[in-house]
């Protein structure tokens, strides 16, 4: 069955009380994001990431992914999007989806595994993870005079949350969304991963042309990690806020790039761990 939730019957205990109730559950099943680009050998196809998410709005999820991991720089990168596969026997969801590259995008699968290995390997330590995104192009967001009052900031998480249909339906999703200094929500996303979340925002972003971010913050349910940190500083937003806490990693990141982190923000109180000059 496709779709992001799907309906089934489940037992209910509340104390001594039991009963059987219809419920809903979000949809979690994995997408392959197969990349389609040019060699010295001609062209060639290579898949690049399988991430568990919900399915909806993949291609987004898709170009975000490449973006945030300097595959594709702009939009202009990417000549066609499209699913491919046969449907999921279970579900009806195409899991797989291919993004072609346009003629001439040079691509260096290499990025991916160097990141991966930073992210993910035992005893590496943080600055290899932050000289890391120095070689894929990151660059200081230096304050340009863009801010964000506190009282506006302090109605994003409810926002954000009345976004949410599908979170409503299950209590099991996250979500991220980008919104400008008035406290406007540009665009917000579900998924049942806070990083794959991000990058359909930022996927959305780049269609629209509006990548770098540099007048836009985001927020994230959840806490503030590392790995988001560094979506929002690829996407150029000087600001990322979290509904709950920070790791320490992702404040070491914020400081040293210049991005102002925002983390507990909610029941109108923040706490601000780095740059807090962009707050008004």
């Amino acid at each position: 069955m496709s779709g992001k939730s799907i309906p089934l019957t489940i037992n209910e205990f509340r104390g001594p009380e039991q009963q059987t109730r219809d419920d809903r559950v979000a949809v979690e099943e994995p997408l392959e994001i197969r990349l389609g680009y040019d060699t010295p050998d001609g062209r060639t196809q290579s898949s690049v990431s399988i991430t568990m998410r919900t399915p909806g709005n993949d291609a987004e999820l898709a170009t975000g992914f490449l973006f945030t991991e300097s595959i594709i720089h702009n939009n202009d990168d990417v000549a066609l999007i499209r699913p491919c596969g046969p449907p999921a026997p279970d579900s009806g969801n195409t899991n797989v989806v291919r993004v072609e590259l346009e003629s001439g995008v040079e691509v260096d699968l290499g990025r991916l595994q160097r990141h991966f290995y930073t992210t993910s390997s035992c005893g590496v330590c943080g600055k290899t993870s932050l000289d890391a995104l120095k070689v894929t192009g990151a660059i200081k967001l230096a304050f340009d005079g863009t801010v964000f009052d506190k009282d506006i900031l302090t109605e994003i998480p409810d926002k954000l949350r009345a976004t949410q249909k599908t979170f409503d339906e299950t209590g099991g999703l996250h979500a991220a969304a980008a919104f400008n200094a008035g406290g406007d929500i540009i665009v917000s996303h579900e998924d049942i991963g806070r990083h794959n979340a991000v990058d359909k925002v930022v996927g959305a972003l780049l269609s629209r042309g509006l990548l770098p971010a540099n007048e836009l913050g985001l927020m994230v349910s959840g806490r503030a990690s590392f790995e988001l940190m560094q979506k929002a500083l690829m996407a150029g937003m000087p600001l990322l806020a979290a509904v709950s806490a920070p790791s320490s990693l992702a404040v070491q990141l914020a400081h040293e790039f210049d991005v102002t982190l925002v983390g507990f923000l909610r029941g109108g109180t923040f706490n601000v761990y780095a740059n807090e000059e962009r707050i008004s």
